[in-house]
């Protein structure tokens, strides 16, 4: 039985109309929602003709929909969610294919990937048979894989199915670029329902020192447990808090030893019965939801109404000079720290609580390095060279990859 009154209740469906248009004319469009508009849930299921009444996107025969997730996590939880909407299983008309995990039936005709899968699904089918609409979503988070995937499907509709339809969904209105990349394509926003986050500076009493590779500073997080413990006797609600990396979240909630509340890690290497009782709500007893970035703008966590953000994100970068890559700490965007705020406000007046100074965050950088400026690119070499444009020249991407480090991957 389909759940009407919840997707009756996603503000996405306003831009409905104007997407549907976009999509009967040009076939490409990029949609701006904020995080918990139904973007990412609803979208997908009146582009497959899934839902009646007011929320079918106009007549004619059911489409195959495939939506492209930056996480595994992501995936699965909005496979899970769009079958919730539509009263079914995941496998039945929704599922999803991870790195190592595939729910679908032969009914299924929306189905969750991760962009990885996609992209390999296109090198062996670049027609990708049978799809009618992709829909790339998060492309605002500027993963590797999303902008190459981006660059295949905008070939393969230049040259061999111009009828395919390509959605771009951001959570952030800063969509220019991918208008421009998509062909001047329609841009449709969506206006979420978002209520005042109080901002609480707490920085550390006493300097802590700066990230370095992969290491972060003990006393630091010393310091967010304590933020944590002194917001949970502040304020009402649950409490998300923002860390870098897995181990920095284990490092913290052990020491939130005794708290009066339910202490919940999220990340893409957290079992699945976690996960799932992150994203089902709050129970009985208050919840502490330490997360890394997977829950800036993939993931609504519900029960939020306090934000603890350590400042901290984990980008890929590239030693040119050893040759090697890895995840390195760095400070959070503006960007980042705002979606981050923004989970406070998500369901009713939040506050964030901010482990730095205000003088700081004005020198934070606007937004996070797009991974092909920084990442190691002989894997993106690799899938050009597969896809037969060795030195990516006629690829469509919102910014060209360094000629040395392009290089360099080559060799």
């Amino acid at each position: 039985m389909i759940r009407a009154e919840a997707l009756a209740a996603l503000p996405v469906r306003e831009a409905l109309p104007a997407l549907a248009r976009a999509l009967a004319g040009p076939g490409c469009a990029v949609l701006c929602a904020p995080p918990g508009t139904g973007k990412t849930t609803l979208v997908p299921l009146v582009l497959a003709g899934l839902l009646t009444g007011e929320l079918r996107a106009g007549e004619g025969p059911v489409r195959r929909v495939v939506v492209a997730e930056p996480r595994r996590i992501a995936a699965r939880a909005a496979a899970r969610r769009m079958a919730w909407l539509l009263g079914e299983q995941v496998g039945d008309r929704v599922g999803f294919t991870v790195r190592g995990e595939r729910l679908v039936g032969p009914r299924t005709v929306v189905e969750v990937v991760t962009t990885g899968v996609l992209l390999q699904r296109l090198q062996r089918d670049q027609e990708l048979t049978g799809v009618d609409v992709v829909i790339i979503d998060e492309c605002h988070e500027r993963h590797l894989d999303a902008d190459t995937v981006a660059a295949f499907l905008l070939d393969v509709r230049a040259t061999l199915r111009p009828e395919l339809r390509l959605v771009a969904a951001s959570a952030t209105t800063d969509a220019a670029g991918w208008a421009r990349l998509l062909g001047d394509a329609p841009v449709v926003e969506a206006r979420g329902v978002s209520y005042p986050v109080e901002v609480v500076w707490a920085p550390p009493a006493a300097p802590v020192r700066p990230p370095h590779g992969m290491r972060v500073d003990p006393a630091l997080l010393t310091h967010v447990a304590s933020v944590v413990r002194g917001a949970l006797a502040e304020r009402t609600g649950d409490v998300l808090c923002f860390l870098p990396g897995v181990g920095e979240i284990g490092r913290v909630a052990g020491q939130l030893g005794g708290i009066d509340a339910e202490v919940l890690q999220v990340h893409g290497r957290a079992p699945a019965a976690v996960q799932d009782a992150v994203l089902a709500g709050s129970s009985d007893r208050r919840r502490v939801v330490l997360a890394t970035a997977v829950a800036e703008s993939s993931l609504t966590v519900p029960g939020v109404r306090v934000v603890v953000d350590a400042g901290l994100a984990r980008e890929p970068r590239t030693d040119h000079a050893r040759g090697l890559s890895a995840l390195t700490t760095v400070r959070v965007s503006q960007a980042g720290a705002r979606q981050r705020a923004g989970r406070a406000g998500r369901e009713a007046p939040g506050s964030v609580y901010r482990c730095w100074t205000e003088a700081e965050d004005g020198r934070l950088v606007r937004f996070p390095s797009p991974e092909i400026k920084v990442a190691d690119l002989a894997a993106f070499a690799l899938q050009a060279a597969c896809w037969g444009d060795p030195d990516a020249s006629g690829l469509a991407l919102l910014d060209a990859p360094p000629a040395g480090a392009l290089a360099a991957a080559r060799a």
